[in-house]
């Protein structure tokens, strides 16, 4: 199971319809922002694994939010956890990019979907976190699992992250077989 799908059903429907107003916006649109911002998340945390040191630090990194519970804390250090995750794993300039990117495709508002960014920041390492100790990974079965992920995200969300580092996007034939339709 993918991180995203993992958060969504964590989240649930409770959690999507408080997202759902957060974002001013319907369930179903939450459930897309979400998968959306998530996909970047983990799409950020796979690029910083492909080099050894980043993919070091995200495996350290990921002991501090192994008891960590994200889905029952106050949103307030969630948030500040957040921002320090997303300038880790997306830079930011590059938070900012896909903030508005992400704005821009689903017609939400660019400081609620900065606002989701963070929130959701600290859920999925710590999903990633929980599953990395559940099947005992090394940090190159971490790097190559969120690569996997990350070669899933649909075209537009991939040419939005490569756009927040400034790369060109690599073609993958396995993208737009899951996620949000835009």
């Amino acid at each position: 199971m993918r991180l995203t799908d993992r958060l969504l059903a964590e989240l649930g429907d409770p959690g999507l319809e408080q997202i759902g107003g957060m974002l001013a916006t319907d369930a179903g649109r939450a459930r897309d922002a979400i998968a959306a911002a998530s996909g970047m998340i983990v799409g950020g945390m796979a690029r910083d694994a492909e080099h050894p040191d980043g993919a070091e630090a995200l495996r350290a990194a990921l002991d501090e939010h192994t008891d960590a519970d994200p889905f029952n804390g106050d949103v307030a250090s969630l948030a500040r956890d957040g921002q320090n995750i997303l300038a880790h794993v997306l830079g930011g300039q590059g938070t900012e990019t896909v903030a508005y990117g992400l704005a821009r495709l689903s017609g939400l508002d660019p400081g609620a979907v900065m606002r989701l960014l963070a929130l959701l920041a600290p859920m999925v390492m710590s999903l990633l976190a929980i599953r990395a100790g559940e099947l005992d990974m090394t940090t190159e079965e971490m790097a190559a699992e969120l690569a996997r992920e990350r070669a899933t995200l649909p075209d537009e969300l991939a040419a939005l992250l490569a756009d927040a580092f400034g790369d060109l996007p690599e073609p993958h034939t396995t993208r737009g077989a899951r996620g949000p339709a835009w």
